[in-house]
């Protein structure tokens, strides 16, 4: 394993250092070996884990299906989920506790049935949520082998435990490969889904079809980090809001207005939820760490950097870090709003990552939360149960420790609170 430089400290959080790391210096930089023996045997080789010119490859291949027009395609799909959401929550009691975690969790697994796997997922949404939990409490931990150096060969406790997990998505990926394969081959009409543009695309320089194992990797990354990185932030624009009476109010009134008189939300319209959104993102960034090898010697900040070192960037520190942000540890959405946008440098501000390997699907997430959010709080008002102890842990993504736990108010008639829980 490389050596970490701690002598970086707060300069591998100055902007500068972040571009030459994730833009100018881009190719001296790959993700580091401890990052990929945490992700690969979940992940696979896909976008999120391959390196050098088989991700490359990929990357040319996939961006079609992330393009400015296929994604504002799919927005359709995120308003049925929307819709559906709604009329479900409205059954139950006024105030019911729910933990918002989850229900997040369940209606990004049904953005993903409606827009990579039409067909469905061959499995309930709860079985996929059980299973995305336990691979991020099992395999997705770092193991204290692993920070030892210990080789690959040496078992760890946990990843057994994880077994039944990848097992699962084993069995489940191949079903709904095998599904579309079969529809495919009857000669119906494949519907318009990520899913059929992913088994279809080509590499646009050298006309090659993606390989199979590269199929089957991207799926169980959309499926695990795809919806997972936007049900948390979901869940914290949610708590965030719950913790400031102005900018909900603020936030319901955009909510209000989003809609047109067919109930589409023009999401370029949304202003403040948009600002909301991208402030929760700052505060409790889905990947709140990141981590990159140099492969060969560099200076960063002044600071020399050997061949083999790694080098750690949390976006958690440098959304939070003094000098870069007024009140950086304020929730204050208006940073993100009219000049004050303007002023923010682009690597102050990391939440998908930068530079070349810059998150593919990151208009589609903000397209996806934006929606939502929309939704939710034209309907609902959360509040978060008294005493509910909310701390973030991270476990590949930046979770709530306790879940999120929340009482749901309907906004035309704001009752007390019940001690009723539900779900979707």
């Amino acid at each position: 394993m490389g050596q970490t430089i701690f002598g970086l400290r707060g300069a591998a959080h100055d902007p500068a250092a972040v571009r030459r790391i994730f833009l100018d210096n881009a190719a001296n930089y790959r993700k580091d070996d401890l990052q990929l023996r945490i992700l690969r045997p979940g992940l696979g080789n896909g976008l999120l884990t391959a390196e050098g010119e088989e991700w490359r490859v990929q990357r040319r291949a996939l961006a079609p299906l992330f393009s400015p027009r296929q994604t504002a395609d799919f927005a359709p799909a995120v308003h049925r989920v929307g819709r559906a959401a709604v009329e479900r929550m409205s059954r139950r009691r006024d105030g019911a506790v729910a933990d918002v975690g989850v229900l997040m969790s369940r209606l990004a697994l049904e953005v993903l049935e409606q827009t990579l796997f039409s067909q469905g997922l061959g499995r309930e949404p709860s079985a996929f949520q059980r299973a995305v939990s336990s691979y991020f409490e099992t395999i997705g931990r770092i193991d204290p082998l692993d920070l030892l150096g210990a080789p690959a060969f040496v078992p760890r406790l946990r990843r057994r435990r994880g077994r039944a997990t990848l097992e699962f998505f084993d069995s489940a990926v191949d079903a709904i490969i095998a599904k579309r394969r079969t529809l495919l081959s009857q000669g119906a009409e494949a519907p318009h889904d990520l899913l059929t543009l992913l088994m279809s695309t080509k590499d646009p320089e050298n006309g090659r079809a993606i390989a199979e194992a590269d199929v089957r990797a991207n799926i169980v990354t959309f499926i695990n980090a795809g919806h997972e990185t936007t049900a948390n932030a979901l869940t914290w624009t949610l708590f965030l809001l719950s913790q400031s009476p102005e900018w909900r109010e603020r936030a319901e009134a955009d909510a209000d207005q989003a809609f047109d008189s067919e109930g589409v939300v023009a999401t370029e319209k949304c202003e403040t939820l948009r600002a909301v959104f991208e402030e929760a993102l700052r505060l409790y960034p889905p990947a709140a760490m990141l981590a990159r090898q140099a492969i060969a010697a560099d200076q960063l900040a002044g600071v020399h950097i050997p061949a083999g070192a790694v080098i750690t960037v949390s976006p958690y520190v440098l959304h939070r870090r003094k000098g870069l942000w007024d009140h950086p540890d304020a929730f204050d959405p208006s940073r993100f709003l009219g000049e004050r946008r303007d002023r923010i440098d682009r690597f102050a501000y990391i939440p998908f990552g930068a530079g070349p390997r810059v998150c593919i699907g990151m208009a589609f997430a903000m397209q996806e939360g934006i929606i939502l959010l929309a939704h939710f709080l034209r309907a609902f008002r959360f509040e978060l149960v008294e005493g509910h102890q909310v701390m973030p842990i991270q476990r590949v993504t930046l979770r709530p420790r306790n879940g999120m736990k929340m009482h749901v108010k309907n906004r035309v008639s704001v009752k007390s609170s019940t001690a009723e829980e539900f779900s979707l």
